[in-house]
C-alpha cells in the first residue's frame, strides 16, 4: 500500500505535468489566427513589400444597402408558388414554376430600372426532351433561365463578364413529382433571394466589367438550365472570368445541432476538369494541383470578404462539392470556366427534398421556418463584395510563365500586358509550397517581367496579379513553367 506522503507528492508531479502542458497547448489553441491575418508582408532581398488592399468606399456603401428584410420577402415568396419543380406547371399564374419565372423576371425589372439603361433582362428558353442526358426529364419540357445582365462601362473591360447564380426550382422528397408541395425556401429560394438582393444593390452602380445576375431552372433534374447557359457561353466564346453559385445558403442550425451563422462554405477544384494531357504531365512534374483558375478565384473572395465583412469567415473547401451533391457551378468548370459554390456550413437533411410533414415529433420540409435571414444577407455581402472588387479590378494576367531555361536561386517570371487605361502595374504574390493560401505580394510596376531575387522557385510558388490606380486588385494568375 502507497503510504500519503508518496502518494500526495505523486499527485503533485502529475498535477505539474498537466500545467506545464496546459501553458505550452492553451496559447497555441488561441493564438490561431484568421487566414487574412496569417497573410505575410515579407519582402525578397532587395524588394519592398506591396501597399496593403484600400477598402472602396463605394463597396462599403453596396454592402450597407443589403437587406435581410427583401432577402425575407423573395424568400416567402417563391414558397407561396406552391412548388416550384421543373415539370410543374408553366401557365399557372398563381401555382408552380411558369409563376416563379414570371415574378422573378418582374423583380429583375424592377432593378433595371434603377441601372440607368445599363440592365437588361430576358428569358433565356428551350426544350429539353433528352431523358437519356437528364433521365429526370420524364417529358419534354420547357427550361427558362431568367437573366439580368449589367453591362460594364469601360470599353477594354465590358466583354469580361462574371456570373451569379441560385436555381429557382425546387423538389419534394421525389424529384418527378410536379404536383406536392416544395416550398424550397433554403434550397434554393435562398440562393435566388441573394442574387436578387445583389442586383438591386449593384444595379445603382458603375462597374469595368460585366455582372450577370440569374436564377436558373432544372437544378434538381441534372443542373439543366445551368448546362445549357454554359454550353451556349462556350459556343459564343463568352469571356467568363468567374461564377458563383449561391445553393443552400440559409440554415445555421445543422442537424448535427450545432449553430453557426459567422461561417460560409466556398468549394472549388484544384486540378481544373478541362486540363489536357500534356498540362497534367506538367502539373505533375512542377505542382500546382491546388492551383486551378477556379481554387484562385476562390482564395480571392475569401481575401476581399473578409476585407470587406471581416466578421465572416469564408471557409475555403478544397474540393468540387459536397459528397453524393453537385452545384450549378459544376457545367462552367467543367467547359474550363472558373467557378465556385457558395453553402451554409452544416445542413440539415431532414428539411432538403422532403415532403412536408411530421413524423415522430420531426417536421420535415424545407420550410422559411427554418431559414435565418439575416445569414442569408451575409452571404449576399460577401458575393456582392467580391464581384464588385472583380468588376472593378483589372482582368488577370494572361501568358503568365515561369521561366525555367537555367538552373538559378532567383525566379523569373513573365506575362502579357493588360490593356485597361487605369492600370498602375502588377503584384508578384507567393507562397510555401504547403500553404493554403497567398501569403505574401510585391508590387513590381507596369512591367511584363520581374526577377524575384533570393527566391528560389524550387521552394514556392508564385503568382503574378494585375492592380488598377484605385487598388483594385485581380485574382491571381499560377505561371506555367517556359523555357
Amino acid at each position: 500500500m502507497i503510504s500519503d506522503s508518496r502518494f500526495f507528492r505523486s499527485k503533485a508531479r502529475r498535477l505539474t505535468r498537466w500545467l506545464l502542458l496546459a501553458l505550452i497547448v492553451v496559447p497555441v489553441a488561441q493564438a490561431q489566427p484568421r487566414r487574412s491575418q496569417r497573410r505575410g508582408t515579407v519582402a525578397p532581398p532587395g524588394g519592398s513589400r506591396s501597399v496593403a488592399p484600400r477598402r472602396d468606399p463605394e463597396i462599403v456603401r453596396m454592402l450597407a444597402e443589403i437587406d435581410a428584410r427583401n432577402i425575407e420577402r423573395a424568400i416567402r415568396k417563391l414558397v407561396s408558388f406552391g412548388t416550384r419543380n421543373t415539370l410543374s406547371a408553366q401557365d399557372d399564374p398563381k401555382r408552380g414554376i411558369g409563376a416563379a419565372r414570371d415574378w422573378l423576371k418582374a423583380e429583375f425589372e424592377r432593378s433595371a430600372a434603377r441601372s440607368g439603361g445599363r440592365m437588361t433582362v430576358e428569358l433565356q428558353s428551350y426544350e429539353e426532351s433528352d431523358a437519356k442526358r437528364f433521365p429526370r426529364i420524364t417529358r419534354p419540357t420547357r427550361i427558362t433561365n431568367v437573366v439580368a445582365t449589367l453591362k460594364g462601362t469601360q470599353a477594354a473591360s465590358t466583354g469580361r463578364t462574371y456570373v451569379v447564380s441560385g436555381h429557382y426550382d425546387s423538389m419534394c422528397s421525389s424529384p418527378t413529382d410536379a404536383e406536392c408541395d416544395a416550398p424550397g425556401a433554403n434550397d434554393d429560394a435562398s440562393g435566388v433571394a441573394a442574387v436578387l438582393e445583389m442586383a438591386r444593390v449593384l444595379a445603382s452602380y458603375q462597374f469595368d466589367a460585366t455582372i450577370v445576375f440569374m436564377a436558373v431552372a432544372g437544378e434538381e433534374q441534372g443542373l439543366v438550365g445551368a448546362t445549357y447557359f454554359a454550353e451556349q457561353a462556350k459556343q459564343r466564346n463568352l469571356d467568363i472570368e468567374g461564377m458563383f453559385t449561391n445553393d443552400i445558403v440559409g440554415n445555421t442550425l445543422g442537424g448535427n445541432g450545432v449553430r453557426e451563422r459567422l461561417t460560409v462554405r466556398v468549394f472549388s477544384e484544384g486540378v481544373a476538369s478541362d486540363e489536357t494531357p500534356e498540362e497534367a504531365a506538367v502539373r505533375r512534374g512542377t505542382g500546382g494541383e491546388n492551383d486551378s483558375r477556379s481554387r484562385q478565384l476562390a482564395r480571392f473572395i475569401e481575401e476581399v470578404g473578409e476585407q470587406y465583412v471581416p466578421s465572416m469567415n469564408v471557409q475555403l473547401i478544397y474540393r468540387q462539392d459536397r459528397y453524393l451533391r453537385g452545384g450549378d457551378h459544376k457545367p462552367f468548370f467543367e467547359r474550363g470556366f472558373a467557378a465556385v459554390r457558395f453553402t451554409e456550413p452544416n445542413e440539415d437533411y431532414t428539411h432538403q427534398h422532403q415532403n412536408v410533414r411530421t413524423e415522430n415529433g420531426i417536421i420535415y420540409g424545407d420550410l422559411p421556418d427554418f431559414v435565418d435571414f439575416a445569414y442569408v444577407a451575409q452571404v449576399a455581402r460577401i458575393n456582392a463584395v467580391a464581384l464588385a472588387a472583380l468588376a472593378r479590378a483589372p482582368a488577370r494576367p494572361k501568358s503568365v510563365g515561369l521561366v525555367t531555361k537555367r538552373l538559378t536561386n532567383d525566379t523569373d517570371l513573365q506575362w502579357a500586358a493588360n490593356t485597361e487605361p487605369d492600370l498602375a502595374g502588377y503584384e508578384i504574390v507567393w507562397r510555401e509550397t504547403a500553404a493554403p493560401v497567398w501569403t505574401n505580394a510585391l508590387f513590381v510596376g507596369n512591367v511584363t517581367s520581374y526577377t524575384v531575387k533570393g527566391m528560389s522557385k524550387d521552394n514556392y510558388f508564385f503568382g503574378v496579379r494585375a492592380v488598377d490606380r484605385d487598388g483594385h486588385r485581380s485574382p491571381v494568375s499560377f505561371p506555367k513553367p517556359v523555357r
